[in-house]
């Protein structure tokens, strides 16, 4: 059982398709109002049918008032991390600190070179991500200057800033053993998607994150655990995991909080349907919340 007794947190996976433009923004507007906790966009700026990212959720924040906002996750071998540093940090301070950051080292290496990326060998995709993490948080020190000596990324006496409003979560989407151990000893969360990785895998990648944390001098709850997750509430019976009706969904939603050690789910729906998303934020996330509350005592 693993259950770090953090209170579930519930958001929405919003396509940035650019033909659906328009509908994006209804969607974060909905969230918002229905009490959400967070918007996650992904960011393929290679894809051609998908809006910028980071323009989305600078338009987001201003059409929001309290839901948080974060890339899910940027795409680092296209966005260096010290200008991300300065992106995301403006991102916060205008929003009254409504942003967080989730980072990957990137996967889609076609892609990434094709529109003028670096094309990474995993070692060295990993490293990327570890030396950029430790780039974005010098830049964020509120030191006079900052050095950072990596084989790729390198600060050299930069004077950074500005400092986000709050503290900005760091959540890496790392899937392989090493990355999530180096989870572990540095990052502030971790940011799995359902489809590639489901629930039976999860017991092996807390223990890892886990350890490393211990080994790290860190408390592992500190670590937060945010899920994607793709299904459809639907008002028959089950058609598998995260398909079927409402007390389906609370049921395995729940279950993933105090056995698997999730606690924050953002989920896709099949064409950002509103009613769907009403239907998860009015019914689905309270009724986690108090079964949650009810299984723990």
């Amino acid at each position: 059982m693993s259950d770090y007794w953090h209170d579930p947190r519930f958001g929405v996976f919003a396509d940035p398709a650019v033909e659906s433009a328009q509908h994006v923004v209804r969607v974060a507007e909905v969230a918002d109002r229905a009490g959400l906790d967070l918007i996650g966009v992904q960011d393929h700026p290679y894809q051609r049918r998908f809006l910028d990212a980071f323009a989305l959720m600078t338009t987001l924040l201003a059409r929001t008032e309290s839901i948080r906002v974060f890339p899910d996750v940027a795409c680092l071998p296209l966005r260096p991390p010290a200008v991300l540093a300065k992106t995301a940090a403006t991102l916060d301070i205008l929003s009254g600190g409504r942003f967080e950051l989730g980072l990957g080292a990137g996967g889609f290496w076609d892609a990434i070179e094709a529109i003028g990326g670096p094309r990474r060998a995993p070692r060295e995709a990993a490293n990327a991500l570890v030396e950029a993490t430790d780039v974005i948080r010098a830049m964020w020190s509120g030191e006079r200057s900052v050095r950072v000596d990596g084989e790729i990324y390198r600060l050299s006496g930069v004077h950074p800033g500005p400092a986000p409003q709050h503290g900005v979560a760091i959540w890496w989407g790392v899937l392989g053993p090493r990355m999530l151990a180096e989870l572990g000893r540095r990052a502030d969360g971790w940011v799995p998607s359902a489809s590639y990785f489901p629930p039976e895998k999860l017991a092996d990648a807390h223990a890892r994150i886990d350890d490393a944390a211990v080994a790290a001098g860190r408390e592992p709850s500190q670590i937060r655990r945010i899920y994607n997750v793709f299904g459809a509430i639907t008002g028959g019976t089950s058609a598998g995991f995260l398909n079927g009706p409402v007390q389906q969904w609370v049921d395995e939603l729940t279950e993933l909080v105090v056995d698997g050690g999730m606690d924050t789910f953002v989920f896709g729906t099949e064409g950002d349907d509103l009613d769907t998303i009403r239907t998860f934020a009015d019914d689905v996330a309270p009724a986690v919340r108090a079964a949650v509350a009810s299984e723990r005592g």
